[in-house]
């Protein structure tokens, strides 16, 4: 199974919605377009910050279509699913693959608090209905609760031959770097899942991040990998300081609004969150955004 395309700066792409809370085709053609042309090494569709727990299955499939369509071979586009249920999930990797998805990424269930043994088979399950296409497991303790153990990672790695990847958005570097460790034998694909950690994830082994920040300032984040792959390590590291205090005011507002927030403030029109999340009002945390972000030679 080819995995050399998964590696850089994947983005969580936005999804642009119009005042109906429908996919705003024209706007999220021009967002794909913009992350392309801002370096990016691929787009997933429909991640934490492309809103995946708000957007109906019809909905999932109609953006999915556009953005394939928008990248035109460019980059991968990989899908997100976040669904509670097994079925739901092979549902939707299905849908996925049938449109185009160079490979789909796999949350963790919500709200429930899964056993080993049920998250193995639920992993395996879902690889299971998608056989010929490439699945990453995708680790978000702070929004579900709970984290995927490194033996879990282990042996879904050396025994579900199309599970061949992971995003892990612990922030734990510790974590990472175990996840990394006991798959290097079968080339598992880790990347990192914290924009301030993309530095840090590349010198422990990682292949590249999933990084938010590519919404609105893909030419920072890439930076940090193109300048690591390079052999840069000094550039690449001044590279993440410089956009580290940007994405760290993200911290200040609600999630996920920020990011729409900054694309906006950047000039890319990308709209509002879905309700009940709203833009961020003027304040503290407003004003935060927009000191980083001139600091950065953003605005």
């Amino acid at each position: 199974m080819n995995t050399e395309f998964m590696k850089g700066v994947v983005v969580p792409i936005l999804t642009v919605i119009d005042g109906e809370e429908k996919i705003d085709e024209a706007g999220m053609r021009d967002q794909v377009e913009y992350v392309i042309q801002g370096g990016v090494s691929g787009i997933l569709a429909f991640g934490s910050n492309g809103e995946f727990y708000m957007v109906e299955e019809d909905e999932m499939e109609r953006g999915l279509k556009i953005m394939v369509d928008q990248s035109a071979g460019r980059v991968p586009v990989y899908f997100g699913i976040g669904a509670i249920s097994t079925k739901k999930c092979c549902r939707l990797a299905q849908m996925a693959v049938k449109n185009g998805a160079a490979a789909v990424s796999v949350l963790q269930p919500m709200f429930l608090k899964p056993t080993y043994a049920e998250l193995y088979n639920h992993f395996k399950t879902i690889a299971e209905s998608v056989p010929e296409t490439p699945v990453l497991l995708y680790n978000n303790p702070g929004r579900v609760g709970y984290t995927l153990s490194a033996q879990l990672v282990e042996e879904l790695a050396h025994t579900v031959p199309n599970i061949v990847g992971m995003k892990d958005t612990s922030g734990d570097i510790t974590q990472t770097s175990e996840f990394i460790r006991r798959t290097r034998d079968v080339e598992f694909k880790v990347f990192g899942g914290k924009d301030t950690l993309l530095y840090a994830s590349l010198c422990h082994g990682a292949v590249g991040g999933v990084c938010t920040a590519a919404n609105f300032m893909p030419e920072l984040i890439t930076d940090v990998y193109n300048k690591y792959a390079a052999g840069d390590l000094a550039g690449s590291l001044e590279a993440q300081f410089k956009l580290n205090p940007v994405r760290l005011s993200m911290d200040a507002a609600s999630f996920p609004v920020a990011a729409k927030d900054m694309a906006n403030l950047r000039g890319r029109k990308v709209g509002v969150p879905y309700l009940p999340t709203l833009p961020t009002p003027e304040g503290a945390a407003k004003q935060g955004f927009v000191k980083t972000m001139t600091e950065a030679g953003l605005l």
